[in-house]
């Protein structure tokens, strides 16, 4: 079972983004996804996850960008510890 698609808006580089991010079905035991499909602006940034405190994106994007995008996921987002 998937999550619905979470709203994200960001600002990176002074342009504003807005988009959604969808959580993948596989999740680590703290209730994190481990992964979110991005979409910005209406075009795809790419697969999102989380490494301890770094966010890295699949896809080449500027330096920093992961970090702003996951950022914006995370004050999004509420992890449900409890999933199987």
């Amino acid at each position: 079972m998937s999550h619905d698609p979470i709203d994200i808006q960001l600002k990176f580089d002074g342009v504003s983004y807005t988009g959604w991010a969808t959580p993948a079905d596989k999740y680590h035991e703290d209730g994190w996804p481990k992964s979110f499909h991005v979409v910005l602006n209406e075009t795809f940034f790419g697969n999102v996850s989380r490494d301890n405190d770094q966010w890295l994106v699949d896809e080449q994007r500027p330096d920093g960008m992961a970090d702003v995008v996951g950022k914006a996921i995370a004050a999004a987002f509420k992890p449900q510890p409890s999933r199987p």
